[in-house]
């Protein structure tokens, strides 16, 4: 059998995955995962929704920006100020360019993520070991972090513990629907559907936690659940499984939200996003591990793969780099939200969305209507719209 290169470069890829299995506009078409999530991004994120609430409200699941404002001596600071003026110009340009490579890095780790997990999904129909393997991937680099000092191994409590256990569960549920509907759809139209999840939140807000909406953030959900219903009607690749699996991927992206805002500890308890991040990671390959084993452990075996007519060092690589890839974007999400504002992080995550869907119909060669596609951009319209009111909302008394 033929063994394609590896690279972080499209064109390995334009060579058939299995030589042997024929793409068809169906088998091609592939999906996005992702709101703007904080873990997963993608949920977002991929990945949950593109960060968990940052509010004051929510101890745990918040972290705190060092300041660097501070009272220092009238002659110092006059001493100092033309230097800090010649300073700050060159500061100001450095940041810019890191977030924009990290803003380039989420991107472009999103864009492979998908491309690799689909070509898997594509041909090996065993979502749960696919998902369990991403986690597996992402535990055992926390773990080489954690054990050789790159990043502070967290204490945790039994309240943390406690807390941060449902979120694992709804998180594991929510990758595994994601990977269960690129499995069964394209990935522009799992990310199409996926652009739901505002309304989820909005609903599951007003349910849980009594946040009722405004007029102007229910006026953006209409043109998101317009256009979703229009691109999911003219669909090619459409099928019930692919559209509930993703449905229930935004329903789970959800409800970490409600969960982070619902259960919480004291507030020197708190820890950055990173470490929860790693913590839910790890949770979930525990969680994922003994169920793969039981139900389809010796389905990823070298001998299973072969009766199959795969080409196990194929699956095994591409598996391997959507691993990595999987938790490179939502670790870079992280980053990435510690920099900016949470609205700030998910308008950029409609715009990664848009570029994934794109990427995702011309590298596949998805056959796309003018009326799926004039859905999916009225769908998209509508999140970004969303992103902006949330902002302006009214507060609550």
């Amino acid at each position: 059998m033929q063994s394609a290169a590896f690279t972080l470069s499209l064109s390995p890829f334009r060579k058939p995955f299995l030589h042997h299995l024929p793409l068809s506009s169906s088998s091609s078409i592939s999906t996005f995962t992702s709101k703007p999530n904080l873990i997963n991004v993608d949920s977002p994120p991929s990945s949950f929704s593109p960060s968990y609430p940052l509010s004051s409200s929510s101890s745990l699941f918040s972290f705190k920006l060092p300041s660097d404002h501070g009272f220092v001596p009238k002659a110092a600071a006059e001493s100092s100020a033309s230097e800090n003026r010649s300073a700050g110009g060159g500061d100001v340009l450095v940041r810019a360019l890191e977030l924009g490579a990290l803003f380039a890095l989420w991107i472009i780790f999103n864009i492979y993520f998908n491309i690799y997990n689909k070509q898997v999904l594509k041909v090996y129909h065993f979502p749960l070991t696919v998902t369990a393997v991403q986690f597996a991937v992402g535990a055992a680099l926390v773990s080489f972090m954690w054990c050789f000092n790159l990043y502070k191994r967290p204490k945790l409590s039994a309240a943390q513990l406690a807390a941060i256990l449902p979120l694992a569960v709804v998180h594991t549920l929510g990758n595994l629907f994601t990977n269960m509907s690129l499995g069964k759809v394209a990935v522009s139209f799992t990310h199409t559907i996926k652009a739901m999840e505002p309304f989820f939140s909005v609903i599951l807000s007003a349910m849980f936690l009594g946040e009722m909406p405004n007029a102007l953030v229910i006026g953006s959900l209409v043109p998101i659940v317009g256009g979703v219903a229009l691109a999911s009607a003219t669909e090619a690749s459409f099928n019930w499984a692919g559209f509930w699996s993703a449905m229930a991927s935004n329903l789970s992206n959800q409800s970490r939200n409600v969960l982070s805002k619902k259960l919480m500890v004291k507030e020197e308890e708190s820890m950055d996003n990173i470490t929860l991040f790693s913590i839910i990671t790890v949770m979930s390959f525990l969680l994922t591990a003994p169920v793969t084993l039981i139900m389809e452990g010796f389905l990823f075996t070298p001998s299973y793969l072969q009766s199959a007519g795969l080409n196990v060092k194929q699956v095994y690589i591409r598996s391997l780099l959507a691993a990595l890839c999987f938790h490179a974007y939502q670790q870079v999400a992280y980053m990435i939200l510690q920099r900016v504002s949470p609205v700030t992080h998910s308008v950029a995550n409609c715009v990664k969305r848009v570029v994934v869907i794109v990427s995702s119909v011309l590298f596949f060669r998805t056959p796309v209507s003018l009326v799926n596609a004039i859905g999916t951009a009225i769908a998209l319209a509508g999140v970004f719209f969303y992103s902006r009111v949330t902002r302006i909302k009214p507060k609550t008394t």
